[in-house]
């Protein structure tokens, strides 16, 4: 993107190279290590294609915030264009507190602040239906003077969250937070609340992550695009239709996906 980024909201996704082993690895079974690959590397061009269409509303870049250094080139021909990349491996000096995944979104989120963007949101990878209306609510959250002292998350209905955004690099958000648990929302609303940050708290959603989310997912794209799925100011909120994700799962064994299990 050129010209000035200060009024400009980064959007970007977390997410590792698509690498068989490396990705999705909680869906296999019932997927193959490749398999999780391919619907990962779909998860990403539907997401990806999403922030573009938030930013006909509002004004967005879209990113790739990626991990490790030197795997760019697995990402291409898989987002949507227009999508820059940005490293997020967490391999920059840290406060103390801040571990594990808090180090590459503390990362992402100085970086992109450091290109110019007024504000930053980071997404998930797990969520290729998430629906715009949630993007562009939170970069609008994000946007004036005011945003400065504001938090803007997007709980998952596991206990963690889909989205984060800020205005500054506020890294109590990330410190002391039990990572993979029921508890990350939770806990980074406790953290915000002791920095005296403003919380703006967008709908739940729900994360891709094992056998069961799976077929909820292939159920919900399989049924038109799962209907209408919440609301918000008094309006019908539809999910992202996902279409690489659809044609993806065309391509497995939806059957399989659909059958009970907890594996």
């Amino acid at each position: 993107m050129s010209g000035p980024r200060d009024g400009v909201c980064a959007v970007a996704v977390m997410a590792k190279a698509p690498r068989p082993g490396r990705v999705k690895t909680r869906l296999v079974p019932p997927l193959s290590a490749e398999q999780a690959t391919q619907l990962n590397a779909a998860f990403l061009r539907d997401i990806t294609a999403n922030i573009v269409r938030a930013g006909a509303s509002v004004p967005v870049a879209p990113y790739v915030a990626y991990a490790p250094s030197g795997a760019e080139d697995g990402f291409d021909g898989m987002l949507a264009p227009g999508t820059a990349l940005v490293l997020a491996d967490g391999e920059i000096p840290m406060p103390a507190g801040i571990d594990g995944i808090g180090r590459s979104l503390l990362h992402a989120t100085t970086a992109l602040l450091d290109r110019g963007h007024g504000a930053v949101c980071l997404v998930n990878s797990d969520s290729p239906t998430l629906p715009t209306a949630f993007l562009v609510a939170a970069a609008r959250a994000l946007a004036g003077p005011e945003a400065v002292r504001r938090v803007v998350l997007g709980p998952a209905e596991d206990g963690g969250y889909y989205l984060i955004g800020a205005a500054r690099a506020h890294a109590a958000l990330f410190r002391d937070i039990p990572w993979s648990t029921r508890d990350v929302t939770a806990s980074t609303l406790a953290r915000a609340a002791e920095a005296g940050l403003e919380v703006v708290v967008l709908p739940e959603w729900y994360d891709i992550d094992d056998r069961a989310s799976l077929a909820r997912l292939a159920r919900a794209l399989a049924s038109a695009s799962g209907a209408a799925s919440g609301s918000q100011a008094g309006e019908m909120v539809l999910p992202f239709p996902a279409p690489a994700t659809i044609a993806c799962l065309a391509r497995l064994d939806p059957a399989h996906l659909l059958a009970d299990g907890t594996a």
